[in-house]
């Protein structure tokens, strides 16, 4: 959605991607940082969340109801039959690891997987547990989300040269008029990413043309990312933690306009297993709340994604657009 007037001044980026109304959101992170938990708890589903790297190799995929008051008012009002919510699909990707466009970790199956999606869940881990090995040897949150920047960075370089290749093959060599603009574009493009280092998303100028031409290869850094920081239960609740500002900065520095929401995969999985009264009790005990429907809403809205109700004794129903 277009920012209101009188914003922060940060032009919204432009719309990349493909389009439709069951576009997907992966996880994304490294090994052991909390991706399999998060996916669990947000799904209410039990996927291997064992305390190795790669203990996820498929990727899982699941739908997840956005939640609306609106929507829960509807259903109060008109008790239907039918109650059909707008979803959110979610894709926990195992973790990558330095390397991963060179295959390391079964890298590139992984960045396939990535590609599969149309956002990205970036989930970095800031809690301390000797019991849950950090794949670098230490929690450093702000190093980890380099590592995946710069991964997915490197793979886009590394698919940008041969479509430039070919086109200047076909467009500049063949005499084709017809791909000479897509070869221009892709020239524009060489230079932002890699002579620049730039991810696609961060150029928000792209005109209609050029937006055409990058729908066609769905760069990895085209993709609109929400950064998801684990906390400990402790920090989350006291909402206090050492990386948190560190991390707004760096998010405020190199992916402005970006959304940073902490959580606590521990809170979470606790608090699922309670009984509604109980957990209603433990979150006014401890003056907190579930974090989950806030990350929700922000991978929907991060998909340029809407829905309008309609609503009757038959059926109350989102329909996502």
């Amino acid at each position: 959605m277009p920012p209101k007037k009188g914003g922060d001044g940060i032009k919204p980026p432009p719309i990349i991607g493909r389009f439709g109304t069951s576009l997907k959101i992966g996880i994304v992170g490294l090994p052991n940082v909390g991706k399999s938990t998060f996916f669990n708890v947000l799904t209410n589903s039990q996927a291997s969340a064992e305390n190795f790297p790669f203990c996820t190799i498929d990727p899982n995929e699941s739908r997840v109801p956005v939640p609306d008051e609106r929507f829960d008012f509807l259903c109060q009002y008109h008790k239907p039959a039918s109650k059909i919510p707008a979803f959110l699909n979610v894709v926990d990707i195992a973790g990558l690891v330095k390397g991963a466009h060179n295959g390391q970790g079964l890298g590139n199956a992984f960045l396939s997987h990535i590609s599969a999606c149309d956002g990205i869940f970036h989930l970095t881990r800031a809690f301390e547990d000797d019991d849950i090995t950090h794949v670098e040897g230490s929690v450093d949150p702000i190093r980890d989300i380099e590592i995946i920047h710069e991964e997915l960075q490197l793979k886009d370089e590394e698919m940008i040269g041969p479509i430039i290749d070919k086109l200047e093959k076909v467009a500049v060599r063949g005499g084709d008029k017809k791909l000479k603009p897509e070869y221009d574009i892709m020239c524009k493009v060489k230079s932002w990413v890699i002579d620049q280092k730039k991810p696609v998303r961060f150029y928000h100028d792209w005109n209609d043309k050029e937006i055409e031409v990058l729908n066609k290869h769905l760069f990895l850094t085209s993709k609109p990312m929400v950064y998801l920081v684990n906390l400990s239960e402790k920090d989350y609740i006291r909402k206090k933690n050492k990386w948190l500002i560190k991390i707004k900065e760096w998010v405020d520095k190199y992916d402005p306009g970006a959304l940073v929401i902490p959580f606590s995969g521990a809170l979470e999985l606790k608090l699922q297993e309670l009984s509604a009264e109980e957990r209603q009790k433990y979150l006014e005990a401890n003056m907190t709340q579930s974090a989950l429907p806030k990350i929700i809403k922000a991978g929907f809205a991060a998909l340029q994604l809407e829905y309008f109700f309609t609503a009757g004794p038959d059926e109350v129903r989102a329909w996502t657009i």
